[in-house]
């Protein structure tokens, strides 16, 4: 892969493998200066065309956070192991003077974070690179053990009534001490597959199993001490390569 000085913008996208395998997982946050957003993503697209021109190997994704203050923009990458952070990427230092010079005088703050894949508890299959849409929640737990059985339990029971998994969990890699512990994302193609009407993962859960097993699992919840916030992403695919 990257050291993390050139990785500061690219970072690599998710090859789309038939299963979700465990793997680590990079994301960046760049907080966009007001009135600065035209600029930024031109920088971006200049960046693109340096790199695609330089024959660089990796791709990345971009998003836009729909929800919360100022414009941010998130780049999120993988990698099989941590020793792809000791590679080199040669076509990312000879465009890195782009990031410096049409970038980053248009970026406010960036946040940098970590996150493990959870197999076990995620779809089956990795979602796909049509996806336009990514709705992330974020958990910051005060019991992981606890937070771990109830999400293991209920998951279970959805590949048993749904066949599989709703979503991609994660748990996150170190952070500072307001970080989330764990978050998951559910991908869709259109704003139109947001209007279907399902079941709740709870709601699903009490009909398959019910409600004494449903209130057992809701006090469990209750005993992770779970706080839980979200945001919807839209890809951005002309910044994307």
């Amino acid at each position: 892969m990257k050291k993390l000085l050139i990785i500061l913008l690219v970072l690599p996208l998710m090859a789309f493998a038939q299963e979700v395998e465990e793997r680590i997982m990079t994301m960046t946050q760049f907080k966009i200066k007001q009135g600065h957003t035209s600029q930024f993503k031109d920088g971006v697209k200049k960046y693109k065309e340096c790199y695609t021109a330089d024959q660089g190997e990796n791709e990345w994704n971009f998003w836009s956070r729909m929800q919360g203050e100022g414009t941010v923009y998130g780049v999120t990458g993988f990698m099989d192991k941590w020793a792809e952070m000791d590679e080199t990427d040669e076509a990312g230092k000879d465009c890195y003077s782009i990031v410096m010079n049409f970038i980053m005088p248009h970026v406010e703050t960036i946040t940098n974070d970590m996150a493990k894949t959870l197999p076990d508890w995620s779809r089956k299959n990795a979602p796909t690179a049509q996806a336009k849409l990514a709705w992330v929640t974020y958990y910051k737990v005060d019991n992981g053990g606890n937070f771990s059985d109830v999400i293991k339990e209920v998951t279970s029971t959805m590949k048993e009534v749904e066949g599989d998994s709703r979503a991609y969990w994660y748990s996150v890699i170190g952070g500072d001490i307001d970080n989330a512990d764990y978050m998951v994302s559910s991908t869709y193609n259109s704003y139109a597959e947001l209007d279907v009407k399902r079941d709740t993962p709870y709601e699903m859960y009490v009909k398959a199993r019910g409600e004494d097993k449903a209130k057992e699992i809701s006090d469990i919840w209750e005993s992770a001490g779970v706080k839980s916030w979200s945001y919807i992403w839209e890809h951005q695919p002309e910044l994307s390569n």
